[in-house]
Parts: structure tokens; sequence; C-alpha cells
């Protein structure tokens, strides 16, 4: 076996220890403000990415609503399957997400576009987009960041060139933000 478990938690420690912290913050200040103009979360990827941005999501829509009046509007552009399929049979894979922001997304909303590579040419066409209609963007990126690093408003970047690693620091960041956003809505966790 070439990599043993304590080399992966060391490189997992070394890319969390790299990470901007001030993202973070920023990151969930993006989500709050959005919340409080009543603006849609949009996430998408690929992949891991793509499930990645369901969990998210879904802790949104649960994690963080569950108990407030006022709720988190959030989607997942790859939860919708048929959607995807269609665009990509009839348009071009690299359309499956920019094809579906144009029916949903507005300046009001944040886009969060999640790429490991941060190349990925639907990703960032996507968040292309949204920032053409004014939409807040945040890029979830690891590698180099890629494209989408210097597209989006803010980067949520996994320094590190190692794809399972970038999926996991994407994961770990955002349940951090969820964490935070739920001690400032003074909710506890139900999850």
């Amino acid at each position: 076996m070439s990599r043993n478990s304590i080399e992966y938690f060391r490189k997992i420690i070394d890319t969390l220890n790299k990470f901007n912290h001030e993202s973070i913050m920023q990151a969930g200040k993006f989500i709050l403000d959005t919340y409080e103009k009543e603006g849609t979360i949009i996430f998408f990827g690929n992949g891991g990415s793509a499930a990645n941005a369901s969990h998210f999501c879904g802790d949104i829509v649960k994690g963080l609503s569950f108990g407030l009046k006022k709720r988190f509007r959030a989607i997942c552009l790859n939860d919708n399957v048929p959607s995807m399929m269609a665009i990509a049979n009839d348009i071009s894979y690299e359309e499956i997400f920019v094809e579906q922001l144009k029916n949903f997304a507005s300046a009001n909303d944040l886009i969060i576009g999640i790429s490991g590579s941060g190349n990925s040419t639907n990703v960032v066409k996507a968040v292309e987009y949204a920032k053409s209609i004014g939409a807040t963007t945040i890029a979830m990126c690891g590698f180099n960041g890629g494209r989408i690093k210097t597209i989006a408003d803010l980067s949520l970047h996994a320094e590190i060139k190692d794809m399972e690693i970038s999926e996991d620091i994407h994961l770990i960041i955002f349940h951090c933000i969820k964490q935070i956003l739920m001690e400032d809505l003074s909710l506890t966790c139900k999850t």
C-alpha cells in the first residue's frame, strides 16, 4: 500500500492549516445577505462535487432553516437529472448548469459553483453567466483554483493537488460555515 491513513490525514490537516479562514467568514456573510434579501442559494458541481453540492443544499434547506419562521431558499441544479440530461443531449453537457440558471437565477441570488480542478467547463460557464446577471458568486475549488477562482467574487480554495482531499476540505469548510451561521442565528444543531 503506497499511502497510509496517517499520511492522508496529515495532508488534510496541512491543507486546512493553509486555508484562508477570512474567506469562511465572508462566505457566511454572503449566505446571510442572500437570506436577508430573500434570494436563493444555488449550488452545482460534477461527480464528488455534485454530491457535495447536494449535501450543502440539504444542510441549508433543513439544517439552517429548521425552526426558523423565515426559511433559507436553496436549490441544487445537479439534482435535476432529467433537465440536465435533456440539456446535455439536446444542447451540450457544457450548458447543463447555465441553461438552468437562465430559468432560476437573479441578481439577488448566491451562486456556488464547485469544481475540484476549478476548470470544469459547465461550472465555469455557469459562474460567468451568474456574474453577468449581477448575482454574487462563490467558487469552491482545489488544485491551483482553476478558472472559477479568478471569476468568482469569493474563492473557497483547498490548495492541494488531490481531488479526494479537495472534496473532503470542501465538506469540512461548508460544515464549519453552517455551524457558524447556526450560532449567528441562535439555532441549536438539530441534524
